[in-house]
Protein backbone atom coordinates (compact mmCIF):
# COMPACT_ATOMS: atom_id res chain seq x y z
CA UNK A 1 0.00 0.00 0.00
CA UNK A 2 1.36 3.40 -0.93
CA UNK A 3 0.96 6.50 1.16
CA UNK A 4 -2.14 8.56 0.50
CA UNK A 5 -1.48 11.15 -2.21
CA UNK A 6 -3.42 14.29 -3.11
CA UNK A 7 -3.87 16.00 -6.47
CA UNK A 8 -5.83 19.17 -7.29
CA UNK A 9 -8.62 19.06 -9.86
CA UNK A 10 -10.94 21.69 -11.31
CA UNK A 11 -13.45 21.07 -14.09
CA UNK A 12 -13.39 24.18 -16.28
CA UNK A 13 -16.62 26.15 -16.26
CA UNK A 14 -16.70 26.03 -20.08
CA UNK A 15 -16.61 22.20 -20.24
CA UNK A 16 -19.09 21.09 -22.95
CA UNK A 17 -20.95 18.78 -20.54
CA UNK A 18 -22.44 21.78 -18.74
CA UNK A 19 -24.57 22.77 -21.74
CA UNK A 20 -27.22 20.23 -20.80
CA UNK A 21 -26.40 19.34 -17.20
CA UNK A 22 -28.39 21.32 -16.00
CA UNK A 23 -29.29 24.60 -17.74
CA UNK A 24 -29.60 27.40 -15.19
CA UNK A 25 -28.07 25.32 -12.38
CA UNK A 26 -25.14 23.35 -13.81
CA UNK A 27 -23.34 20.60 -11.92
CA UNK A 28 -20.43 18.41 -12.97
CA UNK A 29 -21.78 15.13 -14.38
CA UNK A 30 -20.54 12.17 -12.36
CA UNK A 31 -18.98 10.53 -15.41
CA UNK A 32 -16.95 13.71 -16.10
CA UNK A 33 -15.79 13.91 -12.47
CA UNK A 34 -14.76 10.24 -12.53
CA UNK A 35 -12.99 10.55 -15.91
CA UNK A 36 -11.02 13.62 -14.86
CA UNK A 37 -10.09 12.09 -11.49
CA UNK A 38 -8.83 8.90 -13.16
CA UNK A 39 -6.86 10.97 -15.65
CA UNK A 40 -5.13 12.89 -12.83
CA UNK A 41 -4.43 9.72 -10.83
CA UNK A 42 -3.14 7.92 -13.93
CA UNK A 43 -0.73 10.76 -14.69
CA UNK A 44 0.55 10.71 -11.12
CA UNK A 45 1.13 6.95 -10.91
CA UNK A 46 2.20 6.44 -14.52
CA UNK A 47 -0.71 4.19 -15.50
CA UNK A 48 -3.35 4.31 -18.22
CA UNK A 49 -6.65 4.15 -16.37
CA UNK A 50 -8.81 4.83 -19.44
CA UNK A 51 -9.80 1.14 -19.40
CA UNK A 52 -10.23 0.16 -15.78
CA UNK A 53 -12.64 -1.87 -13.72
CA UNK A 54 -14.75 0.11 -11.30
CA UNK A 55 -14.97 -1.72 -8.00
CA UNK A 56 -17.22 0.88 -6.39
CA UNK A 57 -18.29 4.46 -7.02
CA UNK A 58 -20.44 6.81 -4.95
CA UNK A 59 -21.38 10.37 -5.82
CA UNK A 60 -22.25 12.07 -2.54
CA UNK A 61 -22.57 15.79 -3.24
CA UNK A 62 -22.75 17.99 -6.36
CA UNK A 63 -19.74 19.84 -7.75
CA UNK A 64 -20.29 23.16 -9.53
CA UNK A 65 -18.46 24.36 -12.66
CA UNK A 66 -15.02 25.71 -11.77
CA UNK A 67 -15.24 24.48 -8.15
CA UNK A 68 -11.79 23.34 -7.02
CA UNK A 69 -11.67 19.83 -5.61
CA UNK A 70 -8.86 17.51 -4.65
CA UNK A 71 -8.41 13.84 -5.38
CA UNK A 72 -6.95 11.84 -2.48
CA UNK A 73 -5.86 8.36 -3.49
CA UNK A 74 -3.71 5.37 -2.63
CA UNK A 75 -2.73 2.31 -4.62
CA UNK A 76 -2.60 -1.14 -3.06
CA UNK A 77 0.00 -3.71 -4.04
CA UNK A 78 -2.72 -5.70 -5.83
CA UNK A 79 -3.38 -2.80 -8.24
CA UNK A 80 -6.54 -1.48 -6.58
CA UNK A 81 -6.70 2.30 -6.34
CA UNK A 82 -9.00 3.80 -3.70
CA UNK A 83 -9.87 7.46 -3.92
CA UNK A 84 -11.95 10.24 -2.42
CA UNK A 85 -12.81 13.51 -4.11
CA UNK A 86 -13.22 16.43 -1.72
CA UNK A 87 -14.26 20.05 -1.92
CA UNK A 88 -12.80 21.60 1.20
CA UNK A 89 -13.74 19.08 3.88
CA UNK A 90 -16.88 17.94 2.03
CA UNK A 91 -16.56 14.52 0.41
CA UNK A 92 -18.22 14.71 -3.01
CA UNK A 93 -17.35 11.24 -4.32
CA UNK A 94 -15.44 8.09 -3.45
CA UNK A 95 -14.58 4.88 -5.19
CA UNK A 96 -12.12 2.21 -6.12
CA UNK A 97 -10.81 1.05 -9.48
CA UNK A 98 -8.34 -1.46 -10.82
CA UNK A 99 -6.41 -1.15 -14.05
CA UNK A 100 -7.85 -3.55 -16.63
CA UNK A 101 -5.36 -6.31 -17.33
CA UNK A 102 -7.13 -7.30 -20.53
CA UNK A 103 -8.55 -10.51 -19.06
Amino acid sequence: MTDRQTAPLTIASDHPAFAGHFPGSPIVPGVVLLDEALHVIGQRIGADLSACRIGSMKFLSPVRPGEPVRVCYDAADNGTIRFDILSGERKVASGSVRADDGA
